[in-house]
């Protein structure tokens, strides 16, 4: 009896063993993971030195740069977005004439509520929530440029995909900041406008904005044409709206079932080597790797997981073949992030995309999924 005691005691203990190890098996242990953002984060900030506007690609990196800070408590990633954010007074766009503000594409300082400027807002209340002597001028304009906006009768500030990322988020950190619920009623108004211009109820992606529609636009192979880093930023721009967003918001369902339903699109769609084309449903059209889409993907799936809002068991292969693909192949040995596509609105056919295609906004998503894996292997 003994004897068949201990024997039931070593069969439990080994299916234990590998049932866990088949549950964590492909994830990378934390400190590689925290080894790879130090490594791609010093080589960008190093050969950077010096800090650009506060237009929406370099405020995209520095979403993904105070995730880094967050998880390695690195000071001098703190203080680099503090200096680009202090170079550019705390502002977007600086026109200080409220009559003459406008949302159309414009990269002049009478663009105040174009969304490409209001990105640099969600570092900048971040920053005011992270350092030591917090100061109202770093959210002042972010208050006075939104305020403005929340109290205006227009709805169609999100007319591209891009928007949902650079200011969903934006609205959420300022409603938990000042408890005001105007920004989550605005919020949902806005998005629900891009929505209706923008949404696919066939596949649960977006079209980059209403001149993409199908079939008024096609891809090469006359398919519906899904630009990856456009769904990107909208998948990753739910995740963090659902971050901020309180369960308890009439809003919130909305936007995980919107969530959930991108996720099983995109699951079914990647590449067997771990990343998504330029467009998502046709390979042909601009074949090749791309990794700034890939990433926001592999961010909103491991967010989605660590918060219980997508299954572990389903999605997790998913976020892992991607994360593969975003070091085994992205990631240069220098430290730089390549296979990026530049900056654009679609998938261009015969367009050049290798290892050398880098880019703020690429290494920010980078960033972001690199510190969300974080997250997830630091609770095995």
């Amino acid at each position: 009896m003994r004897n068949l005691a201990f024997l039931i005691l070593g069969v439990n203990m080994f299916l234990f063993t590998s049932c866990n190890g088949e549950k964590n098996k492909g994830l990378p242990e934390p400190q590689k993971v925290k080894d790879l953002i130090i490594k791609v984060n010093d080589h960008w900030q190093q050969t950077h030195p010096e800090h650009g506007r506060a237009f929406w690609d370099n405020a995209a990196y520095h979403t993904g740069n105070i995730e880094a800070y967050k998880v390695t408590r690195l000071k001098r990633y703190l203080d680099y977005s503090r200096e680009w954010a202090e170079r550019n007074q705390w502002m977007g766009a600086k026109s200080t004439n409220p009559s003459q503000w406008r949302y159309s594409y414009g990269e002049t300082d009478e663009y105040v509520l174009f969304g490409d400027w209001q990105i640099c807002f969600q570092t900048y209340i971040d920053l005011f929530q992270l350092v030591d002597d917090p100061n109202e001028k770093m959210i002042a304009r972010a208050r006075e440029v939104m305020e403005y906006q929340i109290q205006t009768d227009t709805i169609d500030y999100w007319w591209w995909s891009d928007g949902l990322y650079m200011v969903m988020p934006v609205m959420t950190k300022l409603y938990k900041l000042t408890g005001n619920e105007k920004y989550l009623d605005k919020l949902y108004e806005y998005y629900s406008y891009a929505k209706s211009i923008m949404y696919d109820e066939e596949t649960g992606l977006f079209y980059r904005d209403a001149k993409y529609v199908f079939p008024k636009h096609k891809t090469l192979n006359n398919r519906k044409d899904f630009w990856s880093r456009g769904n990107g930023w909208v998948f990753a721009g739910f995740a963090k709206v659902l971050d901020d967003l309180p369960k308890d918001s009439p809003y919130f369902n909305s936007f995980v079932k919107d969530f959930r339903r991108m996720a099983q699109s995109l699951k079914s769609i990647q590449h067997s080597n771990g990343y998504w084309t330029r467009s998502l449903l046709d390979s042909e059209h601009a074949p090749g790797p791309e990794t700034s889409g890939t990433a926001f993907f592999c961010y909103g799936f491991l967010w989605g997981i660590n918060n219980e809002i997508l299954e572990k068991d389903e999605f997790i292969p998913t976020a892992i073949k991607a994360w593969e693909y975003l070091t085994e192949t992205a990631l240069q040995n220098d430290g730089s992030i390549g296979y990026v596509q530049p900056i654009g609105e679609r998938a261009i056919p015969g367009q050049v995309v290798d290892k050398n295609s880098t880019s703020n906004f690429g290494t920010g998503a980078f960033l972001l999924a690199a510190s969300e894996l974080y997250r997830l292997v630091s609770r095995r």
